[in-house]
């Protein structure tokens, strides 16, 4: 297919790209290079702009005949979505917006986009079904959340076809060394203890220990971002052979605390690196997990890299790559 992949040059979407290439797609990547690098779009065209510019947009989608659209970029910082929440309604619910009409008016028959757990807020669940009732408790959530309606409303109103993926926690990096998480100012956990593996944090915290789980810590559901990207390939060979649109979960179904995964970083590693307990954050439930059993019925889908220890080992690996590839673009 012709495909458009916006927000591409970055993390979870340069996996995709990468992906989507060795599948034998045509690719067309829409970034505006904020957290994302030219030298991450391993296949296909990049064409640097922005989807608040909407003129832009319209002249990419008259150049292309795109047969469809995955829709990465945005903002994803929870804690940045509640000091400024606006950025997050408009670079991620407005700018969906201005996709939409170009997908609308130029007939693009299938869409991908990548939403988030975020958008079930706190529920009293701990593995979560994809029919939970919809309750973000931020504003990342909610822009996401609001970006999911406007899809659906337009589906329901033209011939578009869509997947929708909520992603848990995505981690890790190509397991070749050729991709992996360089996000600035990164506030995943995983990430965070590799920086501070590398030297580039003198420690880290620990946010809530008395929560009633296993050893006091949060679980979460973590995913390698090798099997989430496979997962939207997957999603458009489903939609090309007639699959009605779908909203499914982007899990293991397991968790691990945080606890757990410090340990793992620092055995993996062999670093001690200090870590200090603060108390728990507003918002952040004792454990979310994901129900997965829809997109493994729907897709196929199988994971190849279901492991904490493969997960950490490829964030570490990657980690070292990234360190003297920034090294060497400074000399």
């Amino acid at each position: 297919m012709k495909v458009l992949v916006t927000g591409g040059a970055g993390y979870i979407g340069s996996h995709v790209v990468r992906q989507l290439g060795q599948a034998g797609h045509d690719i067309v990547v829409f970034d505006n290079l904020s957290t994302g690098y030219r030298w991450a779009v391993t296949a296909g065209e990049l064409v640097v702009g922005d989807l608040a510019d909407e003129t832009a947009i319209e002249d990419l989608f008259s150049r292309h005949r795109f047969e469809a659209v995955l829709h990465f970029a945005a903002n994803i910082v929870v804690p940045e979505s509640v000091a400024n929440p606006l950025k997050y309604y408009s670079n991620n619910t407005r700018n969906t917006l201005n996709l939409l009409k170009a997908v609308e008016k130029h007939g693009v028959p299938y869409m991908v986009f990548s939403s988030t757990a975020a958008v079930y807020g706190m529920p009293e669940q701990t593995v979560l079904t994809e029919d939970l009732p919809l309750a973000p408790i931020n504003p990342y959530g909610a822009s996401k959340m609001m970006s999911e309606r406007m899809i659906m409303d337009l589906a329901a109103a033209s011939s578009l076809n869509y997947v929708i993926l909520r992603y848990f926690n995505v981690a890790g990096a190509n397991p070749d060394g050729l991709l992996g998480q360089a996000t600035p100012e990164a506030t995943h956990l995983i990430k965070v203890a590799c920086e501070c593996v590398t030297g580039q944090r003198e420690g880290m915290s620990v946010f809530g220990t008395d929560y009633d789980t296993r050893d006091g810590t949060c679980i979460r559901d973590y995913i390698h971002v090798e099997d989430l990207a496979k997962a939207h390939v997957m999603a458009l060979d489903y939609m090309a052979d007639g699959g009605h649109s779908k909203v499914m979960n982007c899990g293991y179904g397991r968790g691990f605390t945080v606890r757990e995964v410090i340990d793992v970083v620092k055995e993996k590693s062999g670093v001690d690196f200090p870590v200090t307990e603060a108390g728990r954050r507003a918002g952040d439930p004792a454990a979310l997990m994901a129900d997965n059993t829809l997109i493994r019925q729907t897709l196929g889908w199988q994971p190849d890299y279901d492991d904490l220890d493969t997960i950490v080992g490829t964030a570490l690996a990657w980690e070292a790559i990234w360190q003297k590839k920034k090294a060497d673009n400074t000399q």
